[in-house]
């Protein structure tokens, strides 16, 4: 039976997979929600027995329903190849107890690469069924790892152009280092004067421009978009927890049908709404623990039901968490709503015209599958520190924020459910912070890129191939732009002004 997709924004609005993937965002601005959550086709024992390429073909099968066989198999083989460092794809490392489900063994080194290695091939292979002759303009905002990825998927895809948009001074060094060197024809990265935030609203603003739509239609010109905000950045997140369920019942860490908890630090709330979709199909999930950092509208929302970005922005040590505007967070709304689009919208309207919105007692009582914590800076740097001295184990910034949370949250609830961490990125993109958490003082003012040998040494581990590759790489991208000046910029690389 095929599965349709409705606008979070317009119940008229119904896409297919592929018809959702090339168009990324509603015209209203809705984003695009599957009709039903299908369950699992399989019983949970056979997970253990399914390789990570397997395991992805049968989660997305149920989602990517006018995909034929043939043309979803060939685009995951394409996507999950040795471009992992990792044959296991997404490994899970036990440390101390807890399961950390090890998300940065891509290109990129970040969990970004799960989706976005398959997104532009899930696009490319939409764009043929539906006899696109448009070249596809990947127009993405990123607050670090999104921006990398998606341009390293995208490069030199024929047919397809990727603009990236970053926030000046609000990613790590390596991270800033990965985007700017990007090779590729089709490539460009623009830093902004301003937060991840105005660079999400700046690209949104764009996708709803109906004037910019017809401009670009003219050209030969098409939007759409490597963001979460995509449902095909969304759908290949769900099997990275499946297919975690699937690793602890094959090493026999669980049994079947024993309910976990997930950790995940959380920015775009996509990577959180993937495993609590994961848990509608099936997958025994407990808890779902959303861990914040220090730009905690996240957790204020699932304290009070009051979702509020006027606040101070704060910049952090794990800047991929870095925003107060949490785009996938509508999904969630819309579903808890009963898929009610008309009290979404109006919520919506709220957050764009006032810059908060408040739930009702009825659905606030529909998010009982979270949890809620956020970490300080210093707890975060404890969390590296006392992990690395108990264990020798070396996480990141971001994993060491949902460490630290899922601390409190054990401490606090005497919760004993065995506990999965998605674990978002390499150590070694964020080296600096990472090192003067496990020594404090000691590296102050050096860059990370600086630092990877140190790291290796300390940890035992090898330097990543995306950070050496970048040590004496080419800086090709050095344009800046103001907010306010980034549908210039986008007219001028694609040569309309």
């Amino acid at each position: 039976m095929e599965l349709f997709y409705r606008s979070t924004r317009n119940e008229n609005v119904m896409l297919t997979a592929s018809e959702a993937i090339l168009k990324g965002l509603s015209d209203e601005g809705g984003l695009f929600v599957p009709e039903y959550i299908p369950k699992l086709p399989v019983p949970l024992a056979d997970l253990a027995g399914m390789d990570y390429q397997e395991t992805a073909y049968v989660v997305m099968k149920q989602f990517l329903t006018d995909f034929t066989e043939e043309e979803l198999r060939g685009c995951i083989r394409a996507a999950y190849d040795d471009k992992f460092d990792n044959e296991e794809i997404a490994p899970i490392a036990k440390v101390d107890g807890v399961y950390y489900l090890e998300l940065f063994h891509g290109p990129t080194i970040a969990f970004k690469d799960m989706a976005l290695s398959i997104l532009p091939h899930l696009m490319t292979t939409a764009a043929r069924k539906h006899h696109v002759t448009d070249e596809i303009v990947i127009l993405t905002a990123t607050s670090g790892d999104t921006g990398k990825a998606a341009l390293a998927g995208f490069a030199d895809v024929e047919g397809t152009r990727i603009i990236v948009f970053y926030p000046k001074g609000g990613v790590s060094d390596v991270q800033r280092l990965q985007m700017v060197t990007q090779k590729g024809d089709n490539t460009a990265v623009i830093a902004i004067h301003g937060n991840f935030d105005e660079a999400q609203s700046g690209v949104k603003k764009m996708f709803e421009d109906e004037r910019l739509k017809a401009e670009l239609q003219k050209a030969g010109f098409r939007f759409s978009s490597a963001n979460s905000i995509n449902i095909g950045r969304l759908v290949p997140q769900i099997v990275y927890y499946v297919h975690a369920y699937g690793c602890l019942l094959k090493h026999e860490e669980i049994q079947e049908g024993e309910a976990v908890n997930v950790v995940v630090p959380t920015g775009n709330f996509g990577n959180i709404l993937a495993a609590y979709f994961a848990k509608q199909m099936g997958v025994p999930i407990a808890k779902l623990i959303c861990a914040s950092n220090e730009n905690k509208v996240l957790f204020d929302f699932f304290e009070t039901g009051t979702y509020d970005k006027n606040r101070e922005f704060i910049l952090t040590e794990s800047p991929s968490m870095d925003i107060l505007i949490s785009s996938n967070l509508e999904r969630l709304i819309y579903l808890i709503s009963g898929r009610n689009e008309a009290k979404n919208r109006e919520l919506m309207k709220e957050l764009n015209e006032n810059g908060r919105y408040g739930i009702n007692g009825k659905m606030k009582a529909e998010l009982s599958d979270f949890a809620a914590g956020y970490a300080s800076a210093d707890e975060m740097k404890k969390a590296i520190r006392d992990t690395y001295e108990n264990t020798g184990y070396v996480m990141d910034t971001h994993t060491a924020v949902a460490a630290a949370v899922y601390e409190a949250y054990r401490r606090d609830s005497n919760d004993p459910a065995k506990t999965i961490i998605a674990s978002t990125a390499s150590p070694y993109k964020f080296a600096e912070s990472v090192l003067n958490a496990i020594r404090p003082g000691e590296y102050e003012g050096q860059e990370g890129i600086a630092l990877a040998d140190e790291l290796s040494r300390i940890s035992g581990t090898e330097i990543p191939k995306a950070v050496e590759e970048i040590r004496n790489a080419e800086i090709r991208h050095t344009r800046e732009c103001d907010a306010q000046e980034m549908e210039a910029a986008v007219k001028e690389i694609l040569g309309l002004r």
